[in-house]
This record gives structure tokens, sequence and C-alpha cells, in this order.
């Protein structure tokens, strides 16, 4: 308070609100900051002059009163403690009316239940409510927030030694209401405005133009004029590198650069040729025999084969007009435009030079009836066309003016491109030589506003371009060519004639509702509008396509030519896919290796080292087989038989991954598991071998047969422990093999034993026996083949984990 009091700042726009609810600072030692013996004494009492604060309103009640005096009372004689008096006792009123008011709701919903009711019941009693406690009227609302009453101090004047109240707010009713005989006091007479004049960091223009300095003027002045001159020194070098570019003609091709290409000459001789009516502009060519093949006048430029266009001038005249459209054409770069290379000008070889598609035209493809177009695929070239119209709509070219399906080519990754667009000067001309229908049939595409002009503007308009595009849409939807008339074999210049009189209902393509959606439908109606107006724009068509073909989001195609766009234009990241590929392969075939070898195993054979035979000085082995399994085989077919076996492994399978063991095979309905290699774990093996065997055995008393679920799986297990010899057998399907008389005697141990009981040789029962949580009965001595008698035990379950 006293820096802003010696702050230059007006002082009486400035207000300071402390929120202080429990009112510490006005029973505090320090209530007169301004009284504590020091040089700032003075200013520091001028400063809180500004200061308000906000506290709680202490309860002025006949019970809150008597709660206090009870309150001290009950403080000193029960703990001895002195409480003062403060807005804290506030908190004491508090609780004892939340007991309170939780005491009554309690009652009344166990009176309306009979029982103990759920707390949310309870609380949702205490919600909205309205009771006189000892803090006075308490009100909690629909949230379960209670309404508190707040009072504002301040000093009186200055001489004022303290603050005191003037305002008290009630939140109940909402009402701010003044202390008898107090009001609340403005340092400068008056409220000061919510934000000061020069505001609160005094950046106000009408401030600070008042606060400026000389050498901020003569900063502000040099920074104007540096500003300028780099405006237009930027705008000078741009307009001088512009004219450098028009002067370079950076886009002429001598046409001795251009080498004529042999694709000219595809047609075998002898072949009868007829050029298609409707005029691809790569020039669509039937052969006598029927098959469509694709004719483009090509060419090699630099060694890249390229698309020429002839036009049908004579001459150009290089003026600003046509140096302009060129430089347009060299600056739009789309990958859904083919790319404009340059002009030859050589008379009489006037031509433009563009990016060859080898696919041919969309016209092209269209009419081939050989190739199939599913939906997805259609919905792709329409979604290329959408794509190329509005980067050139937004582009300086403007507009199309030529659209229609045979200047739509598509290259070899099948991704659709426009072509034929800008250079108008180029084509200015008509070309009277054409015979009549295909001039009309060239038209075919024309917007009825433009074909009423005697003279219509090369370049088109957008409306127009919006038309063409509705009847590109009709051909890829019907693929019956362009403005096809269910049952009115009309001549192009018959259809023509009849677009141009506009007579309601004004004849349009035929729709077929059988073969595309109703929304394509409709999208076409309303792109071959009459009015230009009612035809909607590229952006908002795209949006509609968007809608109606939901499936194009995760489009197949569209995701791989768009990756295979990112191979053309950045290999790094398609090797990195494909690497990332290539690890995801490699850890499903080592997924798979590490579940027919064990994992060191399978490390080193990965590395080209020959797996060395290891020996085991001990482990446990576990054998298990199907008691019955022959006439259950027997009885059932083979499908049925491998079904079981299926089942009931993936269920081991599943068991056994809770166990330090690793499974060495399945012979046919034999089981056979190992712990204590590859990897040794000293006499745990014991251990893993007994709980896992147990585990089988519970899941075998709760396993069906599926093709006879009444019957009662029986499994007869054993186990043994002892040395083995372990290695990899073989290179053509490598098996790791167990070898020793410890594996003999493991089978024995099976097939020695009884269904649905656990079979162990005395050496496993003296591994078991060394954690002390096995159950085993003595069996006695059995005759074993091969080993005589054998002391032999059944395990039946364990006791108590260790």
């Amino acid at each position: 308070m006293v820096h802003f009091r010696r702050a230059d700042i007006p002082h009486e726009q400035y207000v300071f609100l402390y929120i202080d609810v429990f009112g510490e600072s006005l029973n505090s030692e320090r209530r007169q900051p301004w009284a504590r013996g020091d040089e700032d004494d003075a200013i520091a009492k001028e400063a809180f002059q500004s200061v308000k604060i906000l506290t709680y309103r202490e309860p002025e009640n006949p019970e809150y009163k008597q709660f206090v005096r009870n309150l001290k009372a009950d403080a000193k004689r029960a703990f001895n403690y002195t409480v003062t008096d403060s807005l804290m006792n506030i908190i004491a009123g508090g609780f004892y009316d939340s007991v309170m008011l939780y005491s009554h709701a309690l009652n009344e919903t166990m009176e309306a239940s009979g029982a103990r009711p759920p707390g949310k019941v309870v609380t949702n009693q205490m919600w909205n409510r309205t009771y006189h406690g000892v803090t006075g009227l308490v009100h909690l609302d629909e949230n379960g927030d209670r309404e508190t009453d707040f009072a504002l101090w301040d000093m009186m004047d200055t001489n004022s030694s303290s603050f005191q109240m003037v305002l008290v707010y009630n939140s109940s009713e909402e009402q701010l209401t003044s202390m008898p005989g107090t009001s609340l006091r403005w340092l400068g007479g008056v409220r000061p405005p919510d934000v000061p004049r020069c505001g609160f960091k005094n950046d106000n223009p009408v401030c600070l133009a008042k606060t400026i300095t000389i050498h901020q003027m003569v900063s502000i002045m040099v920074f104007f004029i540096f500003t300028m001159a780099l405006t237009i020194t930027i705008f000078v070098y741009r307009r001088l590198k512009l004219e450098k570019e028009l002067v370079a003609q950076l886009w002429r091709i001598l046409w001795d650069d251009i080498h004529m290409s042999n694709m000219n000459k595809i047609l075998r001789s002898g072949s009868k040729i007829t050029l298609s009516l409707r005029g691809s502009n790569y020039g669509s060519l039937m052969t006598g025999d029927g098959n469509l093949q694709v004719f483009a006048k090509t060419g090699y430029y630099k060694g890249n084969i390229v698309a020429i266009k002839y036009t049908n001038r004579k001459r150009i005249e290089l003026n600003r007009k046509v140096l302009f459209q060129l430089k347009h054409m060299r600056d739009v770069q789309n990958e859904h435009l083919t790319r404009f290379i340059g002009a030859c000008i050589d008379p009489p070889n006037i031509c433009i030079i563009t990016e060859y598609c080898p696919r041919g035209s969309l016209q092209d493809i269209l009419e081939n009836e050989s190739i199939t177009l599913d939906w997805m695929f259609k919905y792709s070239l329409i979604n290329d066309i959408v794509k190329g119209m509005v980067f050139l709509h937004n582009s300086v070219i403007v507009s199309h003016g030529k659209l229609k399906s045979s200047n739509c080519v598509v290259d070899n990754r099948f991704v659709l491109k426009i072509t034929d667009y800008g250079l108008s000067s180029f084509r200015a001309e008509n070309d009277a030589a054409k015979d009549a229908h295909a001039f009309y049939a060239q038209r075919l595409w024309m917007a009825p506003e433009l074909l009423r002009l005697e003279s219509p503007p090369p370049q088109g308009t957008q409306k127009a371009d919006v038309y063409s595009f509705s009847i590109i849409l009709q051909e890829v939807a019907l693929r019956h060519g362009a403005f096809y008339l269910e049952g009115q074999p009309l001549s192009p210049k018959e259809i023509l004639d009849r677009v141009v009189l506009g007579e309601w209902p004004c004849l349009r393509p035929s729709e077929d509702p059988q073969v595309h959606s109703p929304e394509l439908g409709q999208l076409m109606q309303r792109c071959w509008a009459e009015e230009p107006t009612e035809r909607p724009e590229f952006n908002h068509i795209r949006l509609l396509l968007r809608k109606q073909n939901k499936e194009s989001r995760t489009n197949i195609l569209d995701n791989l030519l768009s990756r295979m766009e990112q191979y053309a234009n950045n290999l790094e990241e398609l090797v990195e896919e494909r690497t990332q590929a290539y690890h995801e392969e490699k850890r499903k075939a080592e997924a798979l290796l590490y579940q027919i070898l064990p994992h060191s195993v399978a490390e080193q054979l990965k590395r080209g080292e020959t797996v060395q035979a290891e020996a085991f000085d001990s482990v446990t082995i576990y054998f298990s087989d199907i008691v019955g399994f022959t006439s259950i085989s027997a009885e059932s077919t083979p499908m049925e038989v491998v079904t079981l076996l299926n089942d009931l492994y993936t269920c081991f399978d599943a068991i056994i991954d809770n166990f330090d063991v690793y499974k060495v095979e399945t012979i046919g309905d034999a089981y056979m598991v190992v712990s204590g290699l590859p990897v040794r774990n000293g006499n745990l093996h014991g251990r893993e071998i007994g709980r896992m065997a147990l585990a089988l055995l519970d899941a075998v008393r709760t396993f069906r047969i599926r093709h006879r679920p009444v019957e009662q799986l029986k499994l007869r297990s054993g186990i043994h422990s002892g040395p083995v010899c372990a290695g990899v057998v073989g290179l053509k399907m490598p098996r790791y093999c167990l070898f020793g008389d410890t594996v003999n005697t493991s089978s024995r141990m099976e097939s020695s034993g009884e269904a649905l009981k656990i079979h162990v040789s005395a050496t496993t029962r003296d591994v078991l026996l060394e954690f002390n949580c096995f159950q085993l009965e003595l069996r006695g001595e059995v005759e074993v083949k091969g080993k005589g008698k054998m002391t032999t035990y059944w395990l039946l379950g364990e006791s108590e984990r260790q």
C-alpha cells in the first residue's frame, strides 16, 4: 500500500478489496498497519483509505449468542481452553447446525422407510430446505450449498483508527443494506470506474499520447520510415523479379527440343480406324475389331514423355496478357492438375506441352467396358475432379472453361488430373474445319448460358464449370456417354438446340436411381440447374460428396495412392514405413519361433550359431495322456478327434503359461512338459511341475468333450526328476528334444499310473518335500518296465503355498 501511494497514478481511481472472510485482519495485532512506529506510518494511513475488507457477517440472534457463551464455558471446563470472540466461532455454530439438520433428516427418512435409509436419501432430504438454527435462518439450495451473509468494512474518515462495518449483504434475499449511521466512503468522493482512465497498466492511448517523450517520438518515426522503406524495397524487388521472369520466358520450348514418340503409331497396318465422335482430348481411337486403344500425341522432352496439345492458332503474339497467362500456368501446381511444362510458339508447330498421363482420359476409361468400376473407384475419381476444381477456382486462373470427361486424364497411379485449363489466348479462335457432328458433340458439357452467347468467353465461368461437372457426374454414374437420354435418340445438335431454348421442363440427362444413390441424383440436378446462381460451388460439392460417401475417409484406393505419392515425394518416409512393416512381420515370425523353440535356443539359431547339446543335472518332467483314447478315437470321426485334442491342449497351454515350465511336445494324446531347462531354476522345477500338474488335473475334471458332453475325460499323469541332456535335432522343422533315462522313467510313471491321478517317483517326492506344502500319499512298490520295482507316490494336492 505504501508503494501504491507513492506511485504517480490517480489514487482516487483505485480501490483494493481485501477478502478476509473470518476477519483475522480486524482482530490481529496489526489491525492498524499504519501504527508500527516507523517512518512509513503517515503515508500508510493515507494509503489504507483505499482499502475495503470483505468478511462473513456474524449472526446477531439470541440463539447464537447463547451458543457462543455455552461454547466458551464448555471449552474452559472440558479442555481448559479460552475461546475468544471472533468470526471463527461461526464455524462451530455451522457444525452444530449441520449435525442438527442431519439428525432431523435422518429421523424423517427413518420414520418414512422404517429402516436405516441410504446416505443418498438422507442427503436429498437435507437439500433445498430452510430451518432455524443457532446461526440464524439456515437455507440449503437444491445443490446443497448454504446461503451466507457477508459484511463490508471501511474506514469512516481519515481520523478513524479502525475499520467499521458499513454494508451487509443478505445472500438468501440478495439484498444489500447499509448499517445505520454509516456510509461507504470513496477517496475521490465518488465511486471510481471499473477500469482506470489510463488503464491498469497505464497503456491507454489517450494517456500514452500525453506521456510520450521526444525520444519515443523519434524512435516511432524512425521505425515507421524504416518499415515504409522496407515495404517499398520488397515491392520493387518483387516487381523487378516479376519483370525478369516475364522476359526470361522460362516456359518457352523449341520445337527442335521435342522428339516425337512412336506411341503415335500404335496401330497395326491394315486396321480400320474410326475416331470417337465425342472426341477425347487424348484421342480415343477404335480399331476395326472393336478394341479401344488410347491414342495421344506424345513426344519426348529432356528425356521425359510429354503430352502435346496443338492449338488452332497460326501465330501467337507475346503481349503482356499472354506472358502473364504463361507465368500463371507455371505457378499453378496441384496433384489433381496436369503439370504445365511449357509452350512452343514456333509456327506452324504452335502447341502446349503438359504432363503425360498414360491411363488415358476419363472418357476412355468409361467407354471401355472391359474396365470394371465399383462405386468406391467412381467416388475416388469424382473426388479427384472436385479437389482439382476447388484448387483451380481458388487460383489465379479462376475457371476452366472446357471441363469435360475427355479433359480429365488418369495417370499410372489412377490419380485423376484435370488438363486443358488456362491459356485462353491460345484457343480464342474456333476451328471451323471440324465437322458439325464432332463440333456439337464437344459442346455437350457447355452450360446453357454460354451456349446462348454468340462468342462465349474462352475461359468460361465458375458456374459453367459446375454445370460441366454435372454432365461428367452423369457419365460416371451411368457409363452411357455424355448427356445420355434414355429412350430419346437425339443427335448432339438436337440436344444443344433444346438446351439453348430452355423450355420448361429443361432438357437434362437421364437419371437411374437403381444405379446411383438418390443423393447423387439430387446433386446432379442442383449442379445442372438452369439458373447459374442456384448451382453450388465446388467447396460445397466436396462437403456434400463427403457426407454421401462416408467410406471415402477410409477409401483403400485413396490411401494406396496417398502412400504412393508420399513415396514419390519423400523416399525416406516410405523406407521408414516399409521398415516398420518389416519389423512387425519379423516380430510375428519371432513370436512363432519362440513358441516352437526356447527363447535362448531361438536366439542362437537367429545369430547363425550351432546350438550345442547341454546337460542339466536336475529337471522335472511331466507326462500325461488320455485313458481310453483309442476307444474314443474309434468311436469318433477324425475331425471330432482333432477338435477334442485342440480344445484340451489349448486349455493346457493357457494354464502352463502361469508356471516356469517349457512345453516340449505333444504326440497324439501325449503331453510332455519340463521345468528347469533351458534356464535353470535350482530346485524350483519340482514345485512348478507339481503345481502345474494339479492345475491341469483340476481343469480336466471340468473339461467337456464337444461331441460327448456327458463323458468324463480321464487324464493319467506321471512326474519324475533327474538329469537330462537337451539339444536341437534336425535342420528342417527343428525340434528341441530331451534325452536320458529321466525321460523314459517319466513316461513309465505316466503309463503305470491311474486315471485322474498324478503318479510321482521317489526322486520327485524328495524334491517336493523341500517345499513342505504338497500332500503326498505312498502308493508302494510298483513294477516299472525296464526299472524293476520302484517306490512311488500319489500327488494329492497343495496345502499351503511357500
